[in-house]
């Protein structure tokens, strides 16, 4: 079966539609299309608060590495709506009113984010914002969004265990929270969420284009952890063992090009692919979803119950394929079983701009992108309905609940 695949691979070559001005416009979208070219702009307004500058500008110039990690849509966020149009320097016209609070520039020197801090200093800005201004007080946020894009979004925790001990921030169970944690059925994924993709850098993606005739000569892609010793020493917690199973099954496939070395052609590799594995790590999601779609290699999508970002715009069942955590050991079978015509029109569809468009935060922004998408979602949830806001005196959230810890100052 391998050989007979290979063979296929090689007299058919797939092959790469990774072109972001790639005329192919896709006639068969339906409703999503719709989505995808969607304008919110005229059907919201939102007004940005204006915070001290501790609160984003200062966290960020003390370390810029912030700019180009995968939770750097927080930080893109708020740069966007400062010259959005649809920002509002009124609040009393606004449908929508938003804080810029950077929760996850806190970095450790190898550059990872520590969310430790981020319970207090958004209780902090919240505290401003409701003894500055009465529109926090009038709903308790209820119409207020706020970008959590770290791993657990407003759970604030790194490690899953303990972010569901912790839960979502309590002042913050009545807002609109924008965050790439997405898992159906979960603590931290608050009901009416937008998930929205991780940020991966547009200039540096589109440096690494290679030419769109180049044939797609790696059946499956995989470059990343399969074990996290570090933190996982007796592994199988780690990615659930999925990505243990991937490497323990075919590490020696001919058909599987996986390691844990990160090349630097790691750009151009997605882009001589077929499949892309994009597999849960401690989070459902990576960049390698974003990564995948730009670079036109299918991505394989292996964590289950995940909620992909703009699930109403992007048509992910069509344009990737879902493997159970379960299935693993099947992976090979259940790959090399799916039809040419099924992978190339996978391919058509990965091609359309427009999908490319709506994985990326790019600068300056440009129509259909993941911040219009954003936006589009938030005016997909107006109108306010009138029970949002309180009677005068009336309170619904509890400013000391949680952990102790979160109630220092900060």
């Amino acid at each position: 079966m391998a050989h007979d695949r290979t063979s296929v691979l090689e007299t058919e070559t797939y092959r790469v539609i990774a072109d972001w001005h790639w005329p192919f416009v896709l006639s068969n979208l339906g409703s999503a299309g719709d989505v995808l070219e969607d304008d919110p702009v005229g059907r919201l307004k939102v007004f940005v608060y204006e915070l001290p500058s501790k609160y984003n500008k200062k966290i960020l110039q003390k370390d810029p590495r912030c700019l180009t990690h995968m939770f750097a849509a927080e930080i893109f966020m708020h740069r966007f709506l400062l010259s959005s149009p649809v920002r509002t320097l009124n609040p009393e016209e606004a449908d929508w009113f938003y804080t810029p609070v950077y929760t996850t520039c806190d970095l450790t020197p190898n550059g990872l984010p520590l969310p430790f801090k981020s319970p207090r200093m958004m209780r902090s800005a919240i505290q401003l914002i409701s003894s500055n201004w009465p529109y926090w007080n009038r709903t308790e946020g209820a119409d207020h969004f706020f970008v959590v894009p770290h791993d657990f979004g407003a759970c604030f925790h790194y490690q899953e265990e303990k972010a569901i001990e912790r839960g979502i921030l309590p002042l913050l169970q009545r807002a609109t929270l924008v965050q790439t944690f997405g898992q159906m059925n979960h603590v931290c994924l608050k009901s009416g969420s937008i998930t929205i993709p991780p940020y991966a850098p547009p200039q540096k993606m589109q440096a690494h284009l290679i030419p769109p005739d180049t044939p797609r000569s790696i059946f499956v892609y995989f470059r990343g952890l399969f074990y996290d010793v570090g933190n996982d020493p007796e592994g199988g917690y780690y990615a659930r063992g999925a990505r243990a199973s991937v490497w323990e099954n075919f590490k020696d496939n001919p058909l599987f090009d996986i390691s844990t070395e990160h090349p630097t052609t790691y750009y151009e590799d997605m882009q001589r692919a077929v499949f892309c594995l994009c597999p849960l790590g401690w989070a459902p999601w990576s960049p390698r979803l974003v990564e995948g779609v730009i670079f036109g290699c299918i991505p394989v999508i292996i964590a289950d119950d995940i909620v992909l970002p703009f699930a109403d715009a992007i048509p992910w069942e069509e344009i990737g394929v879902f493997v159970a955590e379960k299935d693993v050991p099947n992976l090979d079978t259940i790959l090399t079983s799916i039809p040419p015509e099924v992978i190339l029109r996978k391919q058509r569809l990965l091609a359309n701009p427009s999908m490319k468009q709506a994985m990326l935060f790019p600068q300056p922004a440009q129509s259909g992108d993941a911040f219009h998408q954003i936006l589009n979602g938030l005016a997909r949830k107006l109108p306010h309905d009138r029970s949002i806001y309180l009677k005068p005196s009336v309170k619904v959230l509890n400013w000391t609940a949680g952990p102790v810890a979160d109630l220092k100052p900060w």
